[in-house]
């Protein structure tokens, strides 16, 4: 009858250890749904600005060899808007090229290290005027 007691006893204690245990990790590990949600708010992933300077340092073709082999691309265009950037991780050259008897325009990309059209693509007028007011509104700093 002792020994039955002395089991009894030494499963209770090794039950209530374990479980105290088991109770102080689930505490400590798992963030209740709010301070989840307050971390993925406060990480938001922020936009680099890079200074033209700092990318045509970086620009292993010049701009009037990108400037050739876009027009190369568009027979009989002129060059409206030009601007260096990084789209999608690529340092590139863009090129909005017009073209007479067309509206819109031809948009040429050249990747500014090694001269490579990127992509070659026609915007309408109203795309024009919708990716302007697009770029125009990341410009301007947001208020708080």
């Amino acid at each position: 009858m002792f020994k039955v007691i002395a089991i009894a006893a030494a499963i209770a204690a090794t039950t209530s250890v374990a479980g105290a245990q088991g109770t102080s990790t689930y505490k400590s590990a798992v963030k209740p749904a709010t301070q989840a949600s307050a971390t993925a708010k406060r990480h938001r992933r922020m936009k680099k600005v890079e200074s033209q300077e700092a990318l045509q340092k970086e620009a292993k073709i010049s701009e009037d060899a990108a400037r050739a082999t876009a027009l190369k691309e568009v027979p009989n265009g002129t060059v409206k808007t030009s601007e260096l950037e990084r789209e999608r991780g690529k340092l590139i050259y863009s090129y909005d090229i017009s073209v007479p008897g067309k509206s819109g325009v031809e948009e040429v990309n050249v990747n500014a290290i090694d001269g490579s059209v990127v992509s070659k693509k026609y915007e309408s007028a109203k795309y024009e005027k919708k990716e302007a007011a697009k770029e125009a509104k990341e410009k301007t700093p947001a208020k708080k």
